[in-house]
């Protein structure tokens, strides 16, 4: 697993965000304090508080580096 954080602070960011890991296969997880949420849900992650920047762990089943470059944008 690889974590990394990023900052999608408005809702095009997210909606970008998401469109983008939709292109890959695999398990995404964002973390904040105590709570987990899919990567890949909108709606997990307007529960979150996008104001701070938020880990994105990308699990072993995914393509790390090629996720990594495709949202470079995103990374804080």
């Amino acid at each position: 697993m690889k974590e990394i954080k990023i900052n999608v602070d408005s809702i095009n960011k997210v909606k970008e965000f998401v469109n983008i890991l939709n292109t890959f296969d695999g398990d995404f997880d964002l973390v904040t304090d105590r709570y987990v949420v899919d990567a890949k849900s909108i709606m997990g992650i307007f529960s979150l508080d996008i104001s701070k920047d938020i880990t994105l762990a990308i699990h072993d089943n995914a393509p790390a580096d090629k996720v990594v470059a495709a949202l470079a944008k995103f990374i804080a």
